[in-house]
């Protein structure tokens, strides 16, 4: 029996993830849907709504935070759902579990990857997360569980962009662009989505393609992914004999997002929000080399970073050219849990490039590019 998939829905209160919910279930063409929801959360879907429009079978999950409970809980009705399924009493297609606005959703993703019996049965595909265009800059700026569930994402929802100026959703693009390079944005108005764009993601799959826009991973003397917004001289490598590192394109970007506003303007507080620079504690940074890694020293480097950092590490990926095989190596984690895998060979001619993809809370980005330069072969 093939794996049964599953997404995780989460984003910040009121920012329509229950108005997807309903949309994704009410035109979800032929597939049936198991939904998994918290009932925290200021938006509750009604249930009886819910159940006659679509007969989907709904699990409410009552005892508490999701935050913290829901570890234990979503186990037992992941494997309830399972076994109800194999019995025939049950008939659903996919999962979506939607976590209530404040949630974190890294316990939750790893709840796939830690229990056997999960694993063998449910396959994560993607978390999505949906940011509220109008509240989002006040939202980013005031709860770390926002900025969190950006770096978890795999595909960001922005919604309610017609209440704000396309400037402002400019900013808030590129702001969302710095904290997670690796999820693609698209503006969705009244979850009108289509299932293509929320299902099947694969966001989790060890596959080789590492999902950041290439031009992230640009490195000519002067440019990066922004390179038409920053023009600031920290940005103009000066270490030319070096090329294995991309910075943290963004400390000193001249975007309107990122304009320090001088001290004057700060302490008048007339940066408006979306004009002064942003240093969001959820950041990343890439890092890239065309020498080999020497596989035991970056399996120890790796493990020790993963025990120290793990809880502050959200997302992070990587395709790796590794001594001694003439594959591709993937990994990929999330907080504590890492895997790895053979990817395909090295086309002939390919330039063998590792590269890494970092996000995380204020993690050490020195310690780590420094780390794994050591290494390399």
């Amino acid at each position: 029996m093939s794996l049964i998939p599953t997404t995780i829905l989460t984003g910040f209160l009121g920012a329509g993830k229950t108005t997807l919910l309903k949309r994704v279930l009410t035109e979800a063409h032929g597939q049936k849907i198991a939904v998994i929801e918290n009932e925290f959360g200021e938006e509750n879907i009604d249930n009886d709504i819910l159940v006659s429009d679509t007969n989907e079978q709904i699990i409410q999950m009552s005892n508490g935070c999701i935050c913290c409970t829901i570890r234990e809980d979503l186990r037992v009705t992941l494997q309830l759902l399972a076994a109800k399924r194999r019995k025939g009493l049950l008939n659903f297609d996919r999962i979506v579990i939607e976590t209530t606005g404040l949630a974190d959703p890294g316990p939750v993703a790893q709840t796939f990857f830690m229990d056997d019996e999960i694993a063998e049965t449910f396959l994560l595909d993607s978390i999505l997360t949906l940011v509220d265009a109008k509240h989002a800059a006040q939202q980013l700026n005031d709860r770390q569980e926002a900025r969190r569930q950006v770096g978890f994402a795999d595909q960001i929802f922005i919604s309610k962009a017609d209440l704000v100026s396309a400037p402002e959703l400019d900013a808030l693009q590129h702001r969302l662009k710095h904290m997670n390079p690796r999820a693609p944005q698209k503006v969705v108005h009244f979850g009108e989505v289509a299932l293509s764009e929320v299902f099947d993601l694969k966001g989790f799959n060890l596959n080789a393609k590492l999902d950041i826009d290439p031009d992230f991973l640009k490195e000519d003397d002067h440019d990066h992914a922004h390179g038409e917004h920053c023009d600031h001289p920290s940005h103009q490598h000066d270490h030319d004999h070096d090329h294995d590192h991309d910075h943290d394109h963004g400390e000193h970007c001249d975007h309107p997002s990122h304009q320090q506003g001088d001290a004057h303007e700060h302490a008048h507080g007339q940066g408006q929000g979306h004009h002064h620079h942003h240093d969001d504690d959820v950041k990343s940074f890439v890092f890239r080399s065309e020498r080999a890694f020497d596989p035991a020293k970056l399996e120890d480097f790796l493990g020790a970073i993963v025990n120290i950092y793990g809880p502050r590490m959200l997302r992070y990926k990587g395709v790796l050219n590794m001594r001694g095989t003439e594959r591709k190596v993937i990994f990929q984690g999330v907080h504590q849990l890492m895997g790895s895998d053979l990817g395909p060979m090295w086309a002939d001619g390919e330039v063998k490039t590792s590269k890494m993809v970092f996000i995380g809370i204020d993690l050490p980005k020195d310690i780590l590019l420094q780390g794994l330069e050591q290494c390399l072969v």
